[in-house]
This record gives structure tokens, sequence and C-alpha cells, in this order.
């Protein structure tokens, strides 16, 4: 097979990976926070006292956005590709970030469903930490995006 050709057959892999790897990324932070709020939830039925459905539920969706960032970064790669552009390295590894923010943001939304299923209190400063590491993903997709851009044009 000719270098054209095998490079025409990969084409497609910094559109995929970065969609792909931040999905898994989403996944693995439900996986993650999803366990947690569950058994927050237990705790209340347990005491016998109503325990905060939508915090909870936030906790658990919180790592879901990161699949929209790649998301929106595989449209922009796709939409350059035509010029021969084709940002393999560029999706996977933007992709990556995107998906560890995401499971990361799982895990401290399972830390703050285990609190706040404890304490019934600091739904705010949960949210906070929770934001932190969702700025990471948007950092990551934003820089991203002009490097595309200034690549491209």
């Amino acid at each position: 097979m000719e270098t054209t050709g095998l490079i025409m057959q990969f084409k497609d892999l910094g559109v995929a990976a970065v969609l792909a790897f931040a999905a898994v990324g989403s996944c693995l932070g439900v996986m993650a926070a999803g366990p947690a709020a569950v058994g927050a939830w237990k705790k209340g039925f347990v005491r016998n006292k109503p325990t905060p459905f939508i915090p909870l539920l936030a906790f658990i969706g919180a790592p879901l956005s990161q699949t929209f960032y790649g998301l929106i970064l595989m449209n922009k790669i796709a939409e350059v590709m035509s010029g021969g552009n084709y940002f393999w390295v560029v999706g996977a590894l933007a992709g990556i970030a995107i998906g560890l923010s995401a499971y990361v943001q799982g895990m401290i939304g399972a830390a703050a469903a285990d609190a706040m299923g404890e304490s019934e209190k600091g739904f705010t400063n949960y949210i906070a930490a929770l934001g932190i590491i969702e700025s990471v993903a948007i950092f990551v997709m934003v820089f991203t995006l002009g490097f595309i851009g200034r690549a491209a044009g």
C-alpha cells in the first residue's frame, strides 16, 4: 500500500479519537459518581429522611458535558480535514485530556455525593470543586480550537 493510501485509510482517526476518548471519560466519570449517589440515597432511606435528588443527580451527570466538548472538537477537525490536515495526534491528545477531566470530575462527584449523603450540606462547595476540573476540559477545547484554526488557516 502506498503512503497516500495509508494516510487516507486513517484520515478520520483524529475525528474519531477526540469524541471517543471524551465519551469514554464521561462514561468512567458517571461510573464513579453514580454508585456514590445511589449510596447517599440509600443512607437517606435507611434514616427515613429525604435525601436531595437533584443535587446528587447533578454529581452523576456532571461528567457528561465533556462528551459535548469532544463533539465540538470533532466537528471542527472534520471541517478542516478537507485541506489535508488530519490532526490525528491533536484529536487523540485533546480527547484524552478531556476524557481524563470527565473521569476526575466523576471521582470528585462521588466524594461530593458521599459527603452530601452524610451531612446534607455543602452543595455549593461541591459544585465549585466540580467546576474547577470542568474548566480543564473547557481550556483544552478552547486552546485546541484555536490551534486547529491557526494550523488549518
